[in-house]
């Protein structure tokens, strides 16, 4: 499985390997979900949310990112399309 790091960093899919964006995850992947989105880094604080499989954390999630956005959404699966995150089983990482 695929860290939470690596995860939200994820920028794409080349077959069954995420290639991860390495700066960011160096400089941010530490944080949490609310840190990330604190940060504007919403793509990757949604992903951290998705990852945690935490549904409490992904409530503040979108209230912060509703309330931020001025958006409506209600439901992660809005958001997994709005930010193109899927939770994917991969066979590696390449860290560019």
């Amino acid at each position: 499985m695929i860290s939470r790091e690596d995860f939200a960093f994820t920028i794409g899919y080349d077959g069954a390997v995420a290639v991860v964006d390495g700066k960011a995850k160096r400089e941010y992947g530490s944080l949490t979900t609310m840190q990330l989105a604190e940060e504007g880094l919403y793509r990757a604080a949604f992903a951290s949310a998705l990852y945690s499989k935490n549904q409490e954390e992904m409530r503040a999630f979108i209230d912060f990112f509703n309330a931020k956005a001025r958006t409506s959404y209600a439901r992660p699966e809005q958001l997994m399309r709005l930010f193109g995150v899927v939770l994917e089983e991969v066979a590696r990482v390449l860290v560019l």
